[in-house]
């Protein structure tokens, strides 16, 4: 993606609020099962809470036992970025809107085929588009 979005931080707080600023911009995580998504079974498309780019569809969400909506694969490849996170005293893969730069969660090679992938997402970092029938 190329049309990245820039706010300042005080504009990014004020569009998202203490919760979702917390977790998209300063790369915090909401507590296990207590995200809105995680147990979501509805058909749709997951979008960034933060500017609204699709990034994971229900086609490939999955119950990996967390306590976060789970993906084996983002929406398009493009959509996410993948950075190298050294905080809390491990290595781990930061996964990030391509477009935005929000934090949406990590990625771990732990999880089902076909990609053996587990993008393992805050549900505050995502807003929920329900398809219609």
């Amino acid at each position: 993606m190329t049309d990245k979005l820039n706010l300042t931080e005080a504009e990014w707080l004020e569009k998202l609020g203490p919760e979702k600023y917390q977790i998209l911009r300063q790369a915090g995580t909401e507590r296990a099962f207590t995200g809105e998504y995680d147990g979501n079974k509805a058909q749709g498309m997951y979008k960034c809470a933060g500017c609204g780019a699709p990034l994971f569809s229900s086609d490939t969400k999955y119950n990996s036992g967390s306590g976060w909506p789970s993906y084996y694969q983002p929406l398009d490849p493009d959509a996410v970025d993948e950075l190298v996170d050294r905080a809390h005293g491990m290595v781990r893969t930061e996964v990030r809107c391509a477009k935005c730069e929000g934090h949406l969660g990590h990625v771990f090679p732990d999880g089902p085929a076909p990609t053996g992938l587990r993008y393992c997402i805050n549900s505050a970092s995502l807003d929920f588009e329900e398809k219609d029938d």
